[in-house]
């Protein structure tokens, strides 16, 4: 697997990542700085990839849901044999990690 064909499964995450949404907020998690890393593996053919997320609140009631929307559509993207998606708390989510355009979409 090239560079190249790497970067474009990656974008390619990014674009599905874009379709996820908390149900309490009307922006996806990749714009609200929710997906701390994407790291794209080869595996044969294929590849793996690792996904480092979190939530705005470690108590998030959507979290299953979320975490299954993630896996399931990275999982759907070409090229891709499986994802982990790993939970993580740190550094803690806070505002500034919000695109410009989450910002404007929620008024801040």
């Amino acid at each position: 697997m090239t560079q190249q064909e790497k970067t474009q499964i990656e974008e390619h995450i990014v674009d599905v990542l874009k379709t996820v949404y908390d149900p309490e907020i009307p922006v996806d998690i990749y714009e609200l700085g929710m997906i701390y890393k994407i790291d794209v593996k080869e595996d044969g053919e294929d590849a793996t990839v690792d996904i480092d997320m979190t939530f705005t609140a470690p108590n998030c009631p959507a979290a299953d849901f979320i975490l299954e929307d993630v896996r399931t559509k990275v999982e759907s993207v070409e090229g891709v044999k499986s994802a982990n998606i790993n939970l993580v708390f740190e550094p803690a989510w806070d505002q500034s990690m919000m695109s410009e355009e989450a910002r404007l979409e929620l008024g801040f």
